[in-house]
């Protein structure tokens, strides 16, 4: 990736240090690209991700907010987890734009009111089913729903189906060769 501003260089360089030094349950480089690349061409601007762990997906996130003026609320049950990102947000500049909530996603985003335009599922597994039946009502038409680990661990069967069999969604795999990424559109 390369820089066209100062804030996005303060914001890769951060990501560097991070996939370097806490890279812990983190997505692979292309992976957190993707996520840059899908929410800044839809204009997210109120971005919703589920697994902060170390912060470094939510820095690529960012990276598109920065260009669309959003925000990003992100959740993480790991105290230490949540703490690296926390810091790792400041250091790279974007602290204003994101809102790090500690604790169970699942009983934390039932929280959630306003319209989502972006959405990226990476925690608990078993949980995805009940994050999308929460998340989706909130999600505008035209908006993206990512979840990753659709190859690699194996994902809960029953959230492929969920996103496969809707016919208000329309869904890819990609990255299928490494840990894989299912992107939904919520048609319009």
């Amino acid at each position: 990736a390369r820089a066209a501003s100062a804030g996005e260089r303060r914001v890769l360089d951060v990501l560097a240090d991070v996939y370097r030094n806490h890279r812990y349950l983190s997505v692979p480089e292309e992976d957190g690209r993707l996520l840059r690349i899908l929410a800044e061409s839809i204009g997210a601007r109120r971005a919703v991700e589920i697994g902060t762990s170390t912060g470094y997906s939510g820095l690529w996130i960012l990276l598109a907010l920065l260009k669309t003026g959003g925000r990003l609320t992100t959740f993480e049950i790991d105290r230490g987890r949540h703490s690296v990102a926390r810091a790792s947000f400041e250091r790279a500049g974007v602290g204003g734009s994101v809102t790090a909530v500690l604790g169970d996603a699942h009983v934390e985003i039932a929280k959630l009111s306003e319209p989502l335009d972006f959405v990226f599922i990476d925690a608990d597994k078993e949980g995805y089913v009940d994050y999308l039946g929460k998340l989706l009502p909130l999600v505008r038409a035209g908006g993206n729903i990512v979840a990753h680990n659709m190859a690699s661990p194996p994902p809960d069967p029953a959230y492929v189906r969920a996103i496969t069999t809707d016919p208000a969604l329309e869904t890819v795999f990609l990255n299928m060769h490494d840990a894989g990424v299912g992107v939904t559109l919520k048609k319009r």
